[in-house]
C-alpha cells in the first residue's frame, strides 16, 4: 500500500445495490495522485460519451489526496466530478470540512458512485465496512435536520455526512454537495447529480483509520506543518477560516480575477458589498 493512501476504493452501483472494493496498484496513485485526476480516470474509462448528466448512466466520483488526513491545515481536501447537469460538460468541484479526512480514515481514498437507487439511500461507511441504508425519512429534509437525525440513527456524533438538501433532491442544475453543514462541493451541480441517483447522503466515520494512516517522511510532515502554523495567521489566507471563500474578493480584485459580468470585466466597483468581512457582518 503506498503511503499517504488506503489502496481501497469504493464502487457503489446504486440500481443494483452492489457494493465493491478495488484495490488498485501503487502505479496507478503514482498517476493519478487523487482528487481530479483520479476521478477523470473513472469517468473517461467507464462513462459514456453521451450520457445524460442525470441519467443512471453519469459517473459521480468522489475522492481525496496523498496529504488529506495529514495532521498540516488545508489539506482536508475532497474533489467531486461527474458530467455537469448545469454545463453538460465535465463537473468539478472540491470541499474542505472534516468530511474528506474523515473519509480517509474509514477505509477509502475514492468512492465512485454510478446508477439510479429506486429509493432514496445513503451510504454508510464506518471503518472499511460499508452499505446502503433508506434514506426515505431523510428525503424532503434540509442539511441541518438530517445531520441530527444521522447522528441519533448511527449513535455517534462524531460521523461526518456529505448530504443533499431539497434543491438536490429536486435536481435543481446548481445544486450543492453539503458537509458539516456549511462547506460545499458548490460548483457545478454535483448535488443534482446526486439527486437524480437518489443518494440523500454520504456519512463516514474512521475510528481506527486515524491509527493506519502513515506518510513516508513524518518529520517533514510536521515540519511543514509547524511552517504553515507559522505563516498562516501572517498571510492573506488567515481570515478564510472566518469569512470563507469570500474573503478573497479584495485580493482577487486586486489583480482583476472577478468573474464579474460574466468574466467579461475583472473588477467590480462595488465588491466591499459582497466581500467576506461584509456577509459575516451582516
Amino acid at each position: 500500500m503506498p503511503y499517504g493512501y488506503n489502496g481501497k476504493i469504493l464502487h457503489v452501483n446504486l440500481t443494483s445495490g452492489e457494493l465493491t472494493v478495488e484495490e488498485p496498484p501503487e502505479s496507478f496513485y503514482r498517476k493519478y495522485l487523487g482528487g481530479s485526476a483520479l476521478n477523470m480516470h473513472y469517468l473517461l474509462t467507464q462513462m459514456p460519451a453521451h450520457a445524460d448528466p442525470l441519467g443512471p448512466d453519469n459517473i459521480l466520483a468522489l475522492s481525496v489526496g496523498v496529504t488529506t488526513g495529514a495532521p498540516v491545515s488545508g489539506q482536508s481536501r475532497m474533489t467531486s466530478t461527474a458530467k455537469s447537469p448545469l454545463t453538460g460538460a465535465i463537473g468539478d468541484a472540491q470541499c474542505g470540512g472534516f468530511f474528506p479526512a474523515e473519509m480517509k480514515f474509514a477505509g477509502f481514498d475514492a468512492f465512485i458512485i454510478k446508477g439510479r437507487s429506486p429509493q432514496p439511500v445513503y451510504l454508510w461507511v464506518n471503518d472499511g465496512q460499508y452499505e446502503l441504508r433508506d434514506a426515505s425519512h431523510l428525503w424532503g429534509k434540509i442539511t441541518g435536520e438530517v445531520e441530527a437525525i444521522l447522528h441519533e440513527e448511527l449513535g455517534d456524533k462524531n460521523i461526518e455526512v456529505a448530504q443533499i438538501g431539497p434543491a438536490g433532491e429536486a435536481m435543481v442544475r446548481y445544486a450543492a454537495i453539503i458537509n458539516m453543514s456549511n462547506r460545499a462541493n458548490g460548483r457545478t451541480g454535483m448535488g443534482a447529480v446526486m439527486g437524480s441517483k437518489n443518494l440523500k447522503a454520504v456519512v463516514v466515520r474512521g475510528k481506527k483509520g486515524k491509527k493506519k494512516f502513515t506518510v513516508a517522511n513524518k518529520q517533514a510532515i510536521i515540519d511543514m506543518a509547524r511552517y504553515g502554523a507559522k505563516i498562516i495567521p501572517e498571510s492573506d489566507v488567515a481570515g478564510l477560516g472566518k469569512y470563507g471563500t469570500a474573503e478573497t474578493t479584495g485580493s482577487q480584485q486586486v489583480v482583476g480575477g472577478l468573474p464579474s459580468y460574466n468574466f467579461n470585466s475583472g473588477v467590480f466597483d462595488e465588491w466591499e458589498a459582497i466581500d467576506g468581512t461584509t456577509m459575516y457582518d451582516t
